[in-house]
């Protein structure tokens, strides 16, 4: 990007700081019936492709879309393992009259692990591999109208808001699952009042894998988030709108959920979570005046590899051989992919297209701040899930983040070098 185009995105924020900034938002149910599909639960290849036996708790899809000026971009958090191409694509095509496009979309998913699985929706998944999950047109499309039916509701609703951010660290709340020690304990809200001050929507941003959902739960659940999203919602009341982000989770796991079963433990976290999103709202200031600026562009990406750790670490899960190994790396993993970022007043998002370790998030996130941002946050599995994302000595180090990278040991400097870049673009660095 040309020093010229940075200067006029800047002039153009400040210009539009000028003018009220616009919500509007959306819910929308995207559990499949389990009695009329076939529901296969993401996370685990042990599941073999074994549909759910019931309904434990909704996953739902929420949109929140912000106008400024002539610049509109949509926030859609889901209840979701990931997203797939195919996903998108099918929500972008149903929302073409709402003017969101590939370039002012972002798509996220939670990571839950007992939703559906996102193979079970992604169009070039034609490996018949059980632990990946088989691909059902059906899933996909009853997937892509619910989210794209949210989206064009919160398109034609909007009311002035202010906003405001806030950060608090929670240490003891995650923790690094390979041992080396890095975690993110930044927990980050951001709050968008109605003019009148009260609460409107509450966005969470906060690291850790929702993993208290085992390889044996076939029930269909949203997990910790889910119970988080809906503790915040009861709390402040009003038709509050929660939504929750993940962010550089790849080697972050949960830490403090009690209880004798996956779902208290799920329960047991997300209702210690809540209070602390409660609290730091408490102390966010809102304001009208806030810049938007936002850009969803070209991700460029290494060559695609099958890593050498990938046989070892996930080869017995997923049912790899030294035969289909390459096939299951082209099929699962884009050639180029979706990098978002989203500037609102004092907060950057950046959107990584899969899963990042603490470690490089916290480079990109150390970066932005020193570029001027109060408050940056990664957004993780963003517009899709490429793969992880590693610094090239974990790389090679192997174990089973390692064994699910495939684009070789660069892809780490590659994705934090162009994050960086993306947001310092956004803040007109």
């Amino acid at each position: 990007m040309t020093m010229i185009f940075v200067a006029a995105m800047a002039f153009t924020a400040a210009v539009q700081a000028e003018e009220p900034l616009l919500a509007g938002m959306a819910v929308s149910d995207i559990t499949p019936d389990p009695t009329v599909y076939h529901v296969p639960l993401g996370g685990y290849g042990a599941r073999q492709n074994a549909p759910a036996t019931g309904i434990h708790d909704r996953t739902l899809a929420k949109v929140l879309i912000l106008r400024q000026g002539d610049t509109k971009f949509a926030l859609v958090t889901t209840d979701l393992l990931g997203i797939v191409r195919s996903l998108r694509d099918e929500v972008l095509e149903r929302i073409k009259a709402t003017g969101i496009t590939s370039e002012n979309l972002m798509l996220t998913a939670a990571h839950c692990h007992a939703s559906t699985e996102m193979n079970a929706m992604n169009r070039v998944n034609v490996l018949g591999n059980k632990a990946i999950g088989i691909f059902d047109e059906s899933l996909l499309t009853f997937t892509a109208d619910r989210i794209a039916q949210a989206i064009i509701e919160a398109d034609k609703a909007y009311q002035p808001v202010r906003v405001g951010t806030g950060s608090v660290h929670l240490p003891g709340l995650n923790r690094n699952r390979r041992g080396d020690g890095v975690v993110d304990d930044e927990m980050t809200v951001t709050r968008f009042d109605r003019m009148d001050g009260t609460p409107l929507a509450v966005w969470v941003n906060w690291t850790a894998h929702p993993t208290y959902m085992t390889e044996k739960v076939m029930e269909i659940s949203a997990g910790w988030p889910g119970y988080l999203q809906r503790e915040v919602e009861k709390a402040l009341g009003g038709g509050v709108l929660c939504l929750y982000t993940n962010g550089a989770e790849g080697d972050i796991a949960p830490r403090g959920g009690k209880g004798d079963t996956p779902f208290a433990r799920a329960e047991s976290y997300g209702r210690r979570l809540a209070p602390k999103v409660l609290a730091l709202c408490e102390k966010i200031e809102t304001k009208r005046k806030a810049p938007l600026v936002c850009q969803v562009s070209t991700l460029n990406l290494p060559p695609r590899t099958a890593p050498p750790a990938l046989l070892d670490a996930a080869g017995p899960e997923y049912g790899l051989t030294p035969e289909n190994i390459m096939a299951v790396v082209e099929a699962l993993a884009p050639e180029s992919s979706f990098m978002g970022v989203l500037r609102v007043g004092d907060l950057l998002a950046v959107s990584i297209p899969g899963e990042m370790t603490a470690a490089l998030g916290l480079e990109v996130k150390h970066a932005l701040a020193k570029a001027g941002t109060p408050h940056p946050i990664i957004v993780g599995l963003g517009n899709e899930w490429i793969s992880y994302i590693l610094a090239p000595e974990v790389y090679r180090e192997g174990g089973y983040e390692s064994g699910v990278s495939f684009y070789g040991d660069q892809l780490g400097p590659v994705m934090v070098t162009q994050a960086i870049r993306a947001g310092r673009e956004a803040l007109g660095r």
